[in-house]
């Protein structure tokens, strides 16, 4: 894991996209809280009154795909991801122009794989909604999978964006338009 700009969590906080992807992210946590007392609801059904709540592993697993879309761009723009930043940290000490321009590599092949999913979401999204597409067991529980996919269609689009963002602040370093950031390697 890398943060380039030192308190990566102070400079994602700042501007209209960082609450953006704060609130993503806190809505996020919001999910995992509720899946947690939906599951305790089940495990207590089962053993108290042997009677389950019906839905329980359908609900879990839409959720993680959706928990996760609505938290990935806030651990990016926090410099939250893990990488290895070995040889990033090389060359940002001793070319902090050449490890700009690796970082721009790094943030345009991010970018263009979540331009992709988007770009590839979006008539998916488009069928669920018009077909009324549910996931579960029919007659039994269904979830429906609209929802979801407009979830993923923000998170993708939000993670483009915060690569961008990326790609023109290493990019204004990399000409030598910008003053080389302080980088710290993951783990100090």
């Amino acid at each position: 894991m890398s943060s380039q700009e030192g308190g990566g969590e102070a400079q994602a906080s700042q501007g209209w996209f960082g609450i953006v992807t704060a609130v993503l992210s806190a809505i996020g946590t919001a999910w995992i809280f509720v899946v947690m007392l939906v599951i305790l609801v089940d495990i207590f059904g089962r053993a108290l009154f042997n009677a389950p709540l019906l839905g329980v592993p359908e609900m879990v697993q839409f959720s993680i795909v959706g928990i996760v879309f609505l938290q990935l761009p806030r651990t990016l723009g926090t410099d939250g991801l893990t990488r290895s930043d070995v040889l990033l940290g090389r060359l940002m000490t001793t070319s902090p122009r050449a490890g700009s321009w690796l970082q721009v590599v790094f943030n345009l092949i991010g970018m263009a794989l979540f331009v992709v999913i988007f770009h590839t979401t979006w008539p998916l999204m488009l069928d669920a909604f018009a077909n009324n597409e549910f996931y579960g067991a029919t007659g039994v529980f269904e979830l429906p999978t609209g929802p979801l996919k407009v979830i993923i269609l923000i998170g993708t689009g939000a993670m483009a964006l915060q690569f961008l963002m990326f790609i023109w602040r290493d990019l204004r370093v990399a000409l030598g338009l910008a003053a080389p950031v302080p980088f710290h390697q993951g783990g100090e």
